[in-house]
């Protein structure tokens, strides 16, 4: 396809787990329409696509998704042995296919994900205090090798496209992230954005102790709508989670429920500000237009403060929305199967091929915000 004529081409991407395989699929459909990110920002598994994807050459960048995402879904212990002890073609209906993921699910809680976690060999509370094994069920050490090996850092820092994670300071609760303009990402920024507790440790960096950015927020969105300086931007927001739903029926509907509120955080709320503060921005500007050239002096710090708010810049924000299935629980999070892995990494490419066959999400608004969203799948 064409390069959309926009200043930047952002792709955020939000935590959710076993989820971002669907975020896998999304970025295969983008590249093989030739449409690559000039900056991405992303929250937990979200900040790992992230990391693959600006740390990889474009043309290895999809080759490099698969190869993580085929390595954590590699069956471990008891998940090895499922498939003799299920026949899972035979498993079409709801309630077979969701008593599969649910034992799947379990296997990753005692097995880990190769590459990615892995059990401590005893719970928590029986280690002596002060040991890092106190504070989480799993070990990450897996995943520093992984990103080591899959991720070339010094591409990710040199500035070709840039590059943000999200992550909690634990002991502020202030919630910040790590961006290639100011910041040298390493391994352990990427860790500290999906450090979910009570399951993986807090990581340190610089002295301080963060945890999973999904905690405060879950979607980057507000990162490429707050970032100076503003651009015109085509951005494709994939949530993992979606924020409408049914009214749940009985007590796991209802884990469900308030999971997929949670980690939605907000988006189309955010969305719908950003437009009444776009709208303002633009209002401004043609004010100020208005203005006769020397009117306002270098002292006047207020009307300073007001130019720099305004602006003319224009916004597409495509939502590229995971509906979980009627038999997925509020384990799918966790659910590492290869089989689901491939559900997910199909529904991302599918949802995105059908959302790019209509070509006015590449078009420049002309709306009186500057501002149009997309949920086309």
């Amino acid at each position: 396809m064409k390069r959309p004529e926009f200043e930047r081409i952002a792709l955020l991407l939000q935590g959710g787990g076993a989820l971002g395989a669907y975020q896998g699929g999304v970025y295969q459909a983008l590249a093989e329409a030739d449409i690559h990110p000039t900056c991405i920002a992303g929250i937990s598994i979200g900040a790992i696509n992230a990391a693959i994807i600006a740390g990889n050459a474009p043309e290895r960048r999809v080759e490099a998704l698969r190869a993580f995402w085929e390595q954590i879904t590699t069956p471990l212990g008891l998940a090895s042995l499922l498939p003799y002890m299920i026949d899972a073609q035979s498993c079409n209906d709801d309630f077979s296919r969701g008593m599969i993921n649910q034992t799947y699910a379990f296997a990753t809680m005692v097995g880990g994900a190769l590459g990615f976690f892995t059990p401590r060999h005893m719970p928590p509370f029986l280690y002596p205090n002060g040991r890092i094994e106190k504070k989480s069920f799993y070990d990450v050490s897996p995943l520093r090798e992984t990103l080591d090996r899959m991720v070339d850092f010094d591409r990710l820092n040199s500035g070709e496209m840039r590059f943000s994670v999200g992550a909690v300071n634990v002991r502020s609760g202030n919630f910040e992230y790590f961006d290639t303009t100011t910041h040298t990402i390493r391994p352990e920024h990427i860790m500290a954005s999906g450090a979910l507790p009570p399951g993986f440790p807090a990581v340190e960096i610089d002295g301080e102790y963060y945890w999973d950015g999904g905690l405060v927020s879950n979607t980057p969105l507000q990162w490429i709508l707050d970032s100076k300086p503003r651009e015109d931007t085509l951005a494709f927001q994939v949530d993992l989670w979606s924020a409408k739903g049914e009214l749940p029926g009985d007590l796991p509907g209802l884990d469900l429920r308030q999971k997929d509120i949670r980690f939605s955080s907000r988006t189309r709320a955010n969305t719908d500000g950003f437009k009444r503060t776009q709208r303002l921005r633009r209002a401004l500007d043609r004010l100020f237009q208005m203005v006769p050239e020397g009117t306002i002096s270098d002292d006047d710090l207020e009307m300073k403060l007001l130019q720099g708010e305004a602006d003319q810049k224009v916004y597409n924000i495509v939502h590229l929305i995971y509906r979980a299935k009627a038999y997925e629980s509020s384990s799918k999070d966790y659910e590492f199967s290869r089989t689901t892995m491939e559900d997910h990494w199909a529904c991302g490419y599918n949802d995105t091929r059908h959302t790019l066959s209509h070509p006015e999400i590449l078009d420049r608004p002309t709306t009186p915000d500057g501002v149009v969203t997309f949920d086309l799948a």
